[in-house]
């Protein structure tokens, strides 16, 4: 049975049975409405979820956006996921599995209307409808995303954010998969290209490489969104490509040689780019960071790895020396310089231009 009634503005949500994610969402909302999960204290993360109910990743994932949607939980980067500020009023109840969850609506007096959500009947507000549109929804879902990651967003989770019924969405936005189009051509447009190229080819492909390496750092989720065999149709995004090529006129390349160096350029960045949302999504997790990790990692299996020389002679002797910087930056600095080595090397054996002119 689920029951669903407003207190104060708030949604409080009853839940006997339903799927494993809904009722272990249920015990966690029953936590932080009786106070056992204060505001700030950090919340299980998807992998403590996994050990302590036995469920796979996708159900955990699920649990934490739940919990999102309802506006009960929070992520903080360095941290984890934590349990927002806002909390059900005092007289809510929280005996059984009855917990607080989000804002019912935004202004007093609005129009609501029921729509089903995973854990029973909620209310939305329609009084923000009017002012939908495309670039609202967008600019809401690249929130959700940079906030919470790829797994989080969903039309429903937009929705909340907008504090609208999901299905208006739709009158401007056709599904998911146009949103993410959508998306990735507003990051892109974001940070757009110098309007002058550089003079120097060599320049050139490094300015388009490392803009595209910030934008994937500014957006951990967009990586992984990209595709080389079936490429998203976004004008900006298609504007590095065509810089690129630029870059290479008029050197002695054939028409295919510089569409695949500027492709294979684009796939280097985007592929070693692809680890800062891993990254995020592990440091959400762990509330740890990459170095904080790595250090308490236990050092005699460390040490019984990294110095065994007979079966890891290279590993040993790395060991032996000075410290080596193996970080995601210096990947790419490194890559980027050997990728256009070998590309100055083509230019060459053609006949072109050789070096940065």
């Amino acid at each position: 049975m689920r029951l669903v009634r407003s207190v104060e503005r708030a949604v409080v949500v009853v839940v006997d049975g339903g799927t494993p994610s809904e009722r272990i969402a249920a015990e966690l909302r029953r936590r932080i409405a009786a106070g056992e999960l204060k505001p700030g204290a950090r919340v299980p993360s998807t992998r403590r979820i996994m050990r302590e109910w036995g469920v796979a990743m996708a159900t955990a994932t699920k649990v934490l956006n739940r919990l999102r949607e309802d506006g009960l939980v929070r992520a903080v980067p360095g941290v984890g996921t934590v349990v927002a500020a806002r909390r059900a009023p005092a007289g809510a109840p929280a005996q059984g599995r009855a917990v607080a969850g989000r804002e019912a609506g935004r202004e007093v007096g609005r129009e609501a209307e029921r729509v089903p959500g995973a854990a029973g009947v909620v209310r939305r507000a329609k009084g923000g409808e009017r002012e939908l549109g495309r670039e609202r929804i967008v600019e809401a879902a690249v929130r959700v995303a940079d906030h919470e990651g790829l797994a989080a967003l969903s039309m429903r989770r937009v929705a909340t954010e907008l504090g609208v019924a999901t299905m208006s969405l739709y009158r401007h936005v056709p599904g998911k998969d146009e949103l993410l189009r959508l998306m990735t051509d507003r990051v892109f447009g974001e940070q757009p290209l110098a309007a002058a190229p550089a003079p120097a080819w060599r320049t050139g492909l490094e300015e388009v490489s490392r803009l595209q390496w910030r934008i994937y750092r500014s957006h951990p989720w967009l990586a992984s969104t990209m595709s080389f065999t079936r490429p998203v149709l976004a004008p900006d995004a298609a504007l590095h490509t065509e810089r690129a090529i630029s870059a290479l006129a008029g050197l002695g390349l054939s028409w295919e040689e510089m569409a695949q160096a500027s492709v294979s350029l684009a796939a280097f960045t985007c592929g070693l780019a692809v680890h800062f949302e891993r990254e995020a999504q592990a440091e959400q997790d762990s509330g740890m960071s990459a170095e904080e990790w790595m250090e308490r990692l236990d050092d005699e299996d460390h040490d019984r790895l990294m110095s065994d020389p007979e079966r890891f002679p290279m590993f040993d002797a790395l060991n032996r020396g000075p410290e080596i910087d193996l970080g995601l930056d210096a990947l790419f600095e490194f890559g980027l310089a050997r990728m256009l080595d070998g590309v100055g090397a083509l230019i060459a054996a053609r006949g072109g231009a050789t070096g940065n002119s």
